[in-house]
């Protein structure tokens, strides 16, 4: 019997580790030419959100970084001008040398609004081209930031396109609270 106890154990740490694989993959959300990747960012004051790549040639590799930040808005107005997409949409994560391009825009998320506003990044291996997105819900904050290498109109329809997509769209409403 005492022979038997370490086969024991064994198999059954390998049955664990097996589950454990398989819980990630299950949670890992995979939508057409987007997956999810580990998220870049070191720990802030906000808990990690969630991280995705495009491989499709159309979103020439665009990133989408996106999470909440609950109790970070303005109760009345919202994200109400582009100096808040800039302060909360963590392109600054991506690069602290980040410069808008232009004034920003109105624009909705699983129906919320928000603005957004594209940036040109400074980056250690060449210029890119980031979104910042900032809509919320209450006293609360949807915030995403997308970069890529395309121009900025591309990487904005590429973010845009996936934030709708319905099974992030349904994890963003789950995160929001709805």
């Amino acid at each position: 019997m005492m022979r038997q106890w370490p086969i024991f154990v064994a198999a059954l740490l390998a049955l664990s580790g097996l589950s454990a694989v398989a819980a990630y993959e299950l949670t890992t959300l995979r939508t057409g030419d987007w997956q999810e990747i580990a998220w870049p960012f070191p720990r802030d004051g906000w808990p990690a959100g969630r991280a995705f790549r495009c491989g499709a040639a159309e979103c020439g590799g665009v990133e989408v970084y996106v999470r909440p930040k609950f109790g970070f808005c303005n109760c009345t107005t919202g994200v109400a001008d582009d100096d808040e997409v800039d302060r909360v949409a963590d392109v600054d994560m991506i690069s602290a040398r980040f410069a808008p391009l232009k004034t920003g825009d109105v624009v909705r998320v699983v129906d919320m609004s928000g603005r957004i506003r594209a940036y040109d990044l400074d980056m250690p291996d060449g210029r890119r081209s980031a979104i910042g997105i900032a809509v919320s819900r209450r006293c609360d904050l949807l915030v995403a930031a997308a970069q890529g290498r395309g121009d900025a109109a591309q990487v904005q329809r590429a973010a845009l396109r996936f934030l709708e997509s319905g099974e992030l769209k349904q994890w963003l409403a789950d995160a929001m609270g709805r």
